[in-house]
């Protein structure tokens, strides 16, 4: 076993370290599936209600704080988890296997959208200010939060989707509590990161429940978290089975409550002709393909699961390349025994099925739950009337489907599920059947790529990561970018109230300089 002297091993409510009394787990190495020091005790129904309280009380004081003290509160976060990002780093890695290098940019992108989440609060325009001076009342309109938010952390990105990730980062920017529920699998990350905020609540003299951390037994604790009446609102990243049974305990509530929740795509990647056309195209293709497929372990929301490739020479060309570069692969260390265990269910599942064949597959890595990737190859046909074929495999497998025309595409386009993502291989010879393609694939996901890869999510005020069902639980919001912070918020109008009780941002005198639309319509 590998001790860590450093860490409380319990969760943090209304502000102090509290002992649970319902059990306990620990983190694992899973590249020696050894045991992880401390064991982590976990909340009980009594403490988790403690945190709830604390964050209905914290919202009070909470949802009233300025833009400047609430993105000061931010970047003390991103401050303190930089300051810590060794230690993070280190847990991090022995917790989920994945390495240094992808931590390290991970880490970087937990601080960086902190900040951005602050530059946005500080110019105002999250709060969407409508003023309409008309001739029989004043009408005045802005955002404001919604309350105590549960958030529960993702088991692939221990940074960037977990405890300051991206929705606890857009709740306390939107001037919402949350109360985070930290995956058991990688417990001590989640502490390390929970001082962090912890710390910058202290430095700003904030309530102590704007932030609470709490371990638990995942289906218990979930739920206990979607039906309590304080919480307002939930942040998810995960299955598809975890989302759906958030959603549908918050939506028996006496007041539903709405769920935002990343459950399951293939990300669908359309390849047309002209795309392995010259000298170098498919190479460079194919390697581009496997890349984005292997990539930690292939355990990325947005791994392209399905490539359509057209039939012909060139596709066929493009194909043995990329069994080439799989049967030279080799796998890499996977998140848990239970994920690789899983992953080898699906793969199993995929290649029982009726005319899809097993193209290549790699070599397993060195140690535990490393097993080699695989790319399977069927046709667009037997897509068309197998379901299972579109089920997401989460980690480092891919189905080729092959086509004969590019119309084929748009039956593909109208029978898959909601994704994440969709993306167009093509070059300007293209351009018209593209054309024809780009309102289905408008419709299914909730990003359209040209080139590249979806693998790689930027952090900026455009990007939208989400998608129709079931990519995630609500197709009208994004997960990743500043746009994510108005889901945690709502529009409340002010009709002829006098200047002295009208909040700043819609005040005459607008003192927190909020751009604002006034009399356009």
């Amino acid at each position: 076993m590998i001790a860590t002297t450093t860490l409380h091993g319990c969760s943090l409510i209304n502000g102090d370290w509290t002992p649970g009394t319902n059990g306990e787990i620990t983190g694992f190495d899973p590249r020696t599936n050894d045991r992880l020091e401390p064991a982590y005790s976990l909340a009980n129904s009594a403490q988790l209600k403690q945190a709830i309280t604390a964050a209905k009380r914290a919202f009070r004081s909470y949802r009233l704080t300025t833009p400047e003290e609430r993105a000061d509160f931010l970047t003390s976060i991103a401050d303190n988890i930089d300051a810590s990002a060794e230690e993070i780093i280190q847990r991090a890695s022995l917790e989920t296997g994945l390495g240094t290098a992808r931590l390290t940019g991970e880490i970087a992108r937990t601080s960086n959208q902190l900040r951005l989440f602050a530059e946005t609060i500080r110019t105002g325009a999250y709060h969407r200010v409508r003023i309409e001076r008309g001739p029989r009342v004043d009408l005045r309109q802005r955002h404001i939060p919604l309350g105590p938010v549960a958030v529960f952390g993702a088991s692939n990105f221990p940074l960037a989707f977990s405890t300051a990730g991206g929705d606890t980062a857009a709740a306390l920017a939107a001037g919402c509590p949350v109360v985070f529920k930290a995956h058991n699998a990688h417990p001590g990350t989640a502490e390390l990161v929970g001082k962090a905020v912890q710390g910058a609540v202290e430095k700003h003299s904030l309530d102590a429940g704007v932030f609470n951390l709490i371990y638990g037994r995942g289906v218990e604790i979930g739920q206990e978290l979607a039906a309590d009446p304080a919480i307002s609102a939930i942040g998810f990243t995960g299955s598809r089975q975890g989302g759906l049974a958030l959603s549908q305990t918050a939506s028996q509530r006496a007041v539903p409550i709405p769920v935002f929740a990343e459950m399951s795509a293939t990300n669908p990647v359309f390849v047309f002709p002209g795309a392995l056309e010259g000298p170098d195209a498919s190479e460079a293709l194919a390697d581009a393909f496997v890349l984005s497929i292997t990539g930690s372990s292939g355990q990325l929301c947005t791994k392209p699961g399905l490539v359509f490739v057209p039939r012909g020479l060139a596709g066929d060309a493009f194909v043995e390349l990329i069994a080439t570069k799989f049967t030279q692969s080799s796998g890499q260390t996977m998140l848990t025994k239970g994920i690789a265990e899983a992953w080898q269910r699906g793969v199993d599942t995929l290649h029982s099925q009726p005319s899809v064949e097993v193209l290549a597959q790699g070599t397993a890595g060195p140690g535990a739950n490393a097993p080699g990737p695989v790319v399977f190859e069927s046709d667009i046909q037997v897509l068309l009337n197998n379901a299972i074929l579109q089920e997401e495999i989460f980690g480092a497998a891919s189905l080729i489907v092959r086509y004969d025309s590019p119309t084929q595409l748009h039956d593909a386009a109208e029978a898959l599920e909601g994704q994440l993502t969709a993306t167009i291989q093509a070059t300007q010879k293209d351009i018209k059947d593209v054309s024809a393609l780009l309102p289905l694939l408008e419709d299914l996901a909730g990003r359209v790529l040209f080139g590249g890869w979806p693998t790689g999510v930027e952090v900026g005020h455009a990007m939208v990561h989400g998608g129709p069902f079931p990519a995630t639980s609500n197709a009208q919001s994004t997960s990743v970018g500043t746009l994510a912070i108005e889901r945690f918020m709502r529009p409340v109008s002010y009709q002829s109230l006098p200047e002295e009780l009208l909040p700043s941002p819609i005040s005459e005198a607008n003192k927190w300089s909020v751009p604002r639309e006034i009399d356009s319509y």
